[in-house]
């Protein structure tokens, strides 16, 4: 496994996101952290406690932002899921310790729940990003350890070149794990990938409500907006 240093440019997101990422690796296939701001409240319907709304945008770079490396052998190496955390030793999420029996999916959020328009649409307009999907869901978590995953197809995505799962685990904090594969027919060139090639982001990161998480690949990247469903409000720009 291999760290990685990920930044978004300024006029892309407005401000300098750096992101630290486990391994990512591709093989080749036939055929998307800014700190914490203050936000305005915002009305919500009411909700279970222990249910989460989790909005992603996964995005990918028409420039190079790794470097060339042996795909094929570090791809065998990944799992079909996040197998590794940062552990659970500082800050906790800001909410009751809820029992949990098990991640379910709740429902699909409707596109005028979406929080993150705005950055998709900065995304769009950069030229140096394409946004490859944007959903948004309701979920519970798993307990800790379990590492019980969710398909990308069942969460709402429709892309056929991502794949993947979701995991969502809490124990003392709140983690967000991705296991994707994303397939691009022309990787950039930097890379030294084959055309196509499916590259691979698996990351797990703990996370803090209503901050934008990020997840890193050399060849794509994620933002990630969690915010409890009960009393959840409106992340800042």
């Amino acid at each position: 496994m291999k760290a990685r240093a990920f930044f978004l440019a300024v006029s892309v997101l407005g401000c300098q996101l750096w992101a630290t990422s486990m391994a990512q690796q591709a093989v080749p296939a036939p055929g998307v952290a800014a700190a914490p701001e203050p936000h305005p409240a915002a009305a919500a319907a009411p909700a279970t406690p222990g249910v989460y709304n989790i909005e992603v945008i996964v995005f990918r770079t028409n420039s190079t932002l790794g470097s060339p490396e042996n795909w094929s052998a570090e791809a065998a190496q990944a799992p079909a899921a996040p197998s590794a955390a940062d552990g659970e030793t500082s800050t906790a999420v800001n909410e009751p310790a809820v029992p949990t029996s098990g991640g379910r999916f709740v429902r699909a959020l409707t596109p005028a729940e979406f929080q993150l328009n705005d950055l998709e649409s900065r995304i769009k307009a950069s030229g140096s990003y394409v946004p490859v999907a944007h959903v948004a869901w309701a979920q519970t978590a798993s307990a800790w350890g379990t590492h019980e995953s969710m398909s990308v197809q069942q969460l709402g995505f429709d892309n056929p070149l991502l794949t993947g799962t979701v995991t969502l685990q809490r124990g003392q904090f709140l983690h967000l794990g991705l296991a994707l594969n994303l397939t691009i027919a022309n990787p950039p060139a930097g890379l030294a990938a084959a055309a196509p090639t499916t590259f691979v982001l698996n990351d797990i990161h703990r996370v803090k409500f209503y901050e934008r998480n990020y997840f890193d690949a050399p060849a794509f990247g994620v933002i990630a907006l969690v915010v409890p469903a009960q009393g959840a409000r409106r992340a800042g720009r």
